[in-house]
């Protein structure tokens, strides 16, 4: 879909200016002549962006931009400022207020386009991102994915799942639970910090479900790495008797009491080296294959494919 732009400004020939060279590249535009008609289309078309004119009568740009994040149904809509104002004091101001980037008159196209590229871009991922853990959410991995597949060179998917969460988060209550889930992230980042490379990709599906998109060559001592942290500092969560014991107690829908053990991962590694994928969907079939294999064994564990696929019969798949 074109991304929607709402154009605040009571100049009309640059209200025309702007419409034209928006949509010409590519995007839908609505105007308002004025802040209280820019406020009441915001509020009713939700657009994808705002760009907002400062100097307005009756209601100047920092007064709609206040209205514009006092109200949840507008508090997330991204908002440019047009200015000829160039005093630095002016764009500190509409910052304060929330503004998202500050451009000032007359406009450079080229730069115009590129910032609300980047505002649209940033937008598009902070709305993907996991509340919790701050990590992109699924937007954004299915999107990095499919990049690299479409640049066609080789990398690998480690797809992680904590078991045991859900026993443990009915134990503890979701206070802890979701330190839980965010002592799991940070292990996540900086063991890819520390031996993913730079283009190692993070991201949180959800709940106890995460992703790691890195070369190939680093996703074995990755995977390791994040084996052995989880392994060392997650158990710490729980309390010393339950850990002491190696397992908690949890009520069942019966109202009897279960036992399960501490939590642990189960990491599934796809490496497109190994095993070429040409389709996301393909990629999620093989990671979720072995992923059911290692929910069958006891303790942290990676599994991955360990033959080429030129080396695999019809019908099977071997896991390690």
């Amino acid at each position: 879909m074109r991304p929607t732009i709402l154009v605040v400004d009571d100049e009309p020939h640059l209200r025309q200016l702007l419409t034209f060279q928006l949509e010409a590249t590519g995007f839908d535009v609505v105007q308002a002549a004025d802040g209280r008609e820019g406020v009441q289309l915001a509020i009713e078309r939700r657009p994808d962006l705002v760009l907002l004119d400062v100097m307005m009568p009756e209601m100047d740009g920092y007064e709609v931009l206040r209205r514009l994040r006092a109200s949840f149904a507008t508090k997330h809509v991204p908002v440019i400022m047009l200015t000829a104002r160039t005093d630095v004091r002016d764009k500190v101001s509409g910052l304060e207020v929330g503004a998202n980037d500050y451009v000032t008159k007359p406009w450079e196209h080229r730069e115009l386009m590129l910032r609300i590229r980047n505002v649209l871009e940033w937008s598009r991922q902070q709305r993907s991102a996991s509340p919790l853990t701050g990590l992109p959410g699924n937007l954004s991995i299915n999107d990095e994915i499919r990049g690299r597949l479409d640049r066609g060179v080789p990398f690998a998917l480690l797809q992680i799942d904590v078991d045991y969460f859900k026993s443990f988060n009915d134990h503890y209550g979701y206070a802890r639970g979701d330190e839980a889930i965010q002592r799991v992230a940070q292990i996540l980042v900086e063991s890819a910090q520390s031996h993913g490379g730079a283009d190692t990709f993070v991201g949180h599906i959800g709940g106890d479900d995460f992703v790691i998109v890195t070369g190939p060559a680093q996703a074995e001592p990755l995977a390791a790495e994040i084996v052995r942290r989880f392994d060392e500092e997650v158990p710490l969560l729980y309390d010393e008797e339950d850990r002491a014991r190696g397992s908690i107690e949890v009520r069942n829908r019966q109202h009897q009491m279960d036992r399960f053990p501490l939590m642990s991962l189960t990491i599934a590694l796809v490496r497109t080296d190994r095993m070429p994928v040409s389709h996301l969907a393909q990629l999620t079939d093989i990671a979720q294959e072995l992923k059911a294999h290692g929910k069958g064994i006891v303790g942290s564990v990676v599994v991955s494919e360990r033959r080429r696929a030129d080396e695999v019969p019809a019908g099977e798949r071997r896991v390690a």
